[in-house]
């Protein structure tokens, strides 16, 4: 039918340039973005997926920084007490020397004058130990119980109580050398350095008994890491398929969405002249 006030061919081409037009818009927007999900509208869906994944492996970063943080604070206690360990090796020698009917007085005085350094720098140590400014070992984080945020989630966590073993240790070293806890000078090799030895030999199992306790927590955290590491991984792999464009689809599409704006556009200007019919039937 013949009308001049409804051209039904230019609304049909002028609804399929619409139609067109957004098509191109959209594949244009994902091309110069690179992803697939630019709002809502796209993908309510693979948005909401994405996001919850995205969060996730957010999380999972930072608790990776946490595993290694504190890695490296269990190393430094664990560095700090291998010094101890060394210097209560060296008191034993020394108390297993003094303890022979061939060390003189003088002898005794003179190894009881390096035990009492080295009860010194023991106490210092213990006492004195940081981390980030923190106290670890005697009345720091080491001595109490402690909690590692190891995942993402609120429940993801890790305890860790070496309060008791290292209050043991505190106990063991100050039966081994009063410059622990005074200035006085002692007498564990002038007047007992046989008993020392024993006390000595109890305060070395004490103190390898929270490193390996240090040792165990620092391996369960690496492998937490690893763990972590191998599911943020998947977890962007599986975001980036449902946010990420497909650049040779999308290309294709605009391709497309191009030519048939062209086309909708030139028949548009067909259907227009359409009227012109009309009024040569009335000439």
């Amino acid at each position: 039918m013949l009308s001049l006030h409804t051209n039904n061919a230019a609304l049909s081409a002028q609804n399929s340039i619409s139609r067109t037009q957004s098509s191109l818009s959209t594949s244009m927007t994902r091309l110069s973005t690179g992803y697939r999900i630019n709002s809502a509208m796209d993908d309510a869906a693979g948005l909401q997926i994405a996001s919850r994944l995205k969060a996730q492996t957010s999380g999972m970063t930072v608790a990776m920084r946490n595993t290694q943080n504190s890695t490296s604070m269990l190393q430094t206690a664990e560095g700090a007490l291998d010094e101890v360990s060394n210097m209560l090796v060296r008191m034993k020698d020394l108390a297993t020397q003094a303890a022979d009917a061939s060390s003189t007085a003088d002898d005794k005085d003179a190894m009881q004058s390096e035990y009492d350094a080295l009860g010194t720098e023991l106490g210092n140590v213990l006492k004195n130990t940081t981390f980030g400014g923190t106290k670890l070992l005697v009345g720091g984080t080491i001595a109490s119980s402690m909690t590692f945020q190891i995942g993402a989630s609120s429940s993801e966590t890790m305890a860790v109580n070496l309060g008791t073993d290292v209050s043991q240790v505190v106990s063991d070293v100050t039966a081994v050398t009063t410059k622990y806890a005074t200035t006085a000078v002692g007498t564990e090799l002038t007047a007992s350095a046989n008993a020392t030895i024993g006390t000595l030999e109890t305060a070395l199992a004490s103190v390898n008994k929270v490193r390996s306790g240090l040792g165990a927590a620092a391996n369960r955290l690496e492998h937490v890491y690893n763990n972590l590491s191998n599911i943020s991984t998947n977890s962007k792999a599986a975001a980036g398929l449902i946010m990420d464009v497909d650049f040779a689809t999308e290309s294709a599409n605009m391709t497309s969405s191009q030519m048939l704006l062209q086309a909708g556009t030139a028949m548009l200007k067909q259907s227009n002249s359409m009227s012109s019919m009309v009024m040569s039937l009335l000439q």
